[in-house]
């Protein structure tokens, strides 16, 4: 199958090829790690992990390369180390480490590499010398500024006109502008604020010029594909472009072969973000809901469509997932023994006949809606064989089932705890238990027995779910 990507560039989808298929490089813009991270930063991470596993499919798990930066440089870092009176690092690292930390229970794979805006200092400067050698950027009063007007393509990725871009990017009104689009790539740092030595003085640099500098240092240019939010299509991706081309890069070879975004992630009728305050942050997400619950939930809608947050959407999350545990838990009781994607035999998930809706729908375009309902179909088909006791049709389709949930970071525990998680041991045995009894007086149609145990359990919030192979139940989320 040919996976086609939609390329905002060309506003179109395109056929995939990558320059070099031994080393596909890809490139998400990361976290500025001065606080939690918010459900709707999380989207990019989940939609381009998605992909990062895609690709590590087709061309091998050592054949992609993916990069994230760390923002590790800005205002709000600095503000936030001044209140508690710490070094700037002392912030970066404690909310990196959680930011992965929350990351890794959404299900996302660690990218193959991190880079850090500190850890690139010598590279953002060496990238400003050569534009300023160059003619594509210029100092003035301690501060190095992008010239715009040296780039005849700004605007193109954008496609957005001058005047508008001005505007959309709101610009600060400085005397030593020539131009009002020309934007900040070196600047002094204000009193007590980590500072840097350069050639244009001690500073820091600006926002777009680390993303630049990373992809040169970390992939080399051009990129097979460089993804983010829709929100940093202007002025941050405009930007990045222009700047790292002019820093003596071929313009007709291009900075990235695929440009890739996701739509916003809303809550009620405005786009969730930190200064509107509107935010769901994902480490308290994560004490509520099952991380892959929530990850289902990201990707339920198609990624570049904006997605409405709402508790429902986690709560359809929850049972989609109920349906496709349910359906493995059926087939392990059913079969005696358990089942993990990584022990199939001879199958791949690329040319099976079975999973071929499945794949088609990721190939096209990341069609995850499309793809979770292939899944369901799958689970249906090993419910099937389930029903008519084929013991052999019903392992080689729940092998199937995991094998293409796997690979989008679906099913990868065990049933039995999606259920039962949360609960010790004793509160199980107990449970367990009472379930015994309550068969047990249903085998001896004593109805009044079962239904008494019944209230028992619910008491107990615990919800029965009688199925083919007998009882199963779970601890109902509370009201």
């Amino acid at each position: 199958m040919t996976l086609a990507l939609y390329d905002t560039m060309a506003r179109e989808k395109r056929t995939f090829v990558p320059k070099d298929p031994s080393r596909v490089t890809m490139y998400v813009c990361g976290p500025t790690v001065y606080n939690y991270a918010h459900i709707g930063n999380a989207r990019p991470v989940v939609v381009f992990d998605v992909l990062f596993r895609l690709l590590r499919r087709l061309y091998g798990e050592d054949s992609v390369v993916y990069a994230a930066n760390v923002t590790d440089v800005d205002d709000k870092i600095n503000k936030k180390a001044a209140e508690e009176g710490v070094p700037i690092d002392t912030i970066t690292d404690r909310y990196l480490a959680i930011y992965n930390e929350d990351m890794a229970v959404l299900g996302a794979l660690r990218p193959t590499e991190q880079p850090r805006a500190t850890q690139t200092m010598d590279a953002i400067i060496a990238m400003i010398g050569r534009l300023v050698q160059n003619g594509a950027a210029y100092a003035a009063e301690g501060h190095v500024l992008f010239n715009t007007q040296a780039y005849a393509d700004y605007g193109k990725l954008s496609r957005q006109p001058m005047d508008d871009m001005i505007a959309g990017a709101r610009v600060d009104v400085a005397p030593y502008k020539q131009h009002p689009a020309d934007f900040v790539l070196w600047k002094p740092s204000k009193e007590n604020e980590p500072v840097w030595e350069s050639p244009w003085g001690p500073g820091r640099p600006g926002w777009h010029i680390e993303c630049s500098a990373m992809i040169e240092q970390s992939l080399g240019l051009p990129i097979d594909i460089h993804g983010g939010g829709i929100d940093l299509l202007f002025p941050h991706h405009e930007n990045e472009m222009a700047q790292g081309l002019c820093a003596g890069h071929d313009h007709s070879v291009g900075y990235a072969n695929y440009w890739m975004h996701n739509g916003f992630l809303n809550f009620g009728d405005e786009k969730m973000s930190k200064s509107l305050g509107n935010v769901v942050l994902v480490h308290e997400l994560v004490k509520q809901a099952p991380g892959e619950a929530l990850r289902w939930a990201l990707l339920v809608g198609h990624y570049r469509a904006p997605l409405e947050w709402t508790g429902e959407l986690i709560e359809q999350a929850k049972k989609a997932l109920d349906r496709l545990y349910g359906a493995v838990q059926d087939a392990n009781r059913f079969l005696g023994d358990t089942a993990t994607a990584p022990e199939a035999k001879g199958y791949d998930a690329g040319v099976n006949p079975d999973t071929e809706r499945f794949m088609a729908a990721l190939n096209d375009d990341l069609n995850t809606p499309a793809a979770f309902a292939a899944l369901f179909e799958l689970a249906d088909r090993l419910r099937l064989a389930i029903r008519d006791a084929a013991e052999g049709e019903a392992r080689y389709h729940r092998q199937v089932l995991l094998e293409a949930a796997n690979l989008i970071g679906f099913l990868a525990g065990d049933p039995e705890a999606w259920f039962q998680g949360g609960v010790d041991e004793g509160m199980k045995d107990r449970i367990d238990g009472l379930i015994a009894q309550r068969i047990e007086a249903r085998a001896a149609k004593d109805w009044a027995a079962a239904d008494r145990i019944r209230d028992e359990l619910t008491a107990l919030n615990v919800e029965v779910m009688d199925g083919p192979t007998g009882a199963t139940w779970r601890i109902k989320e509370p009201s």
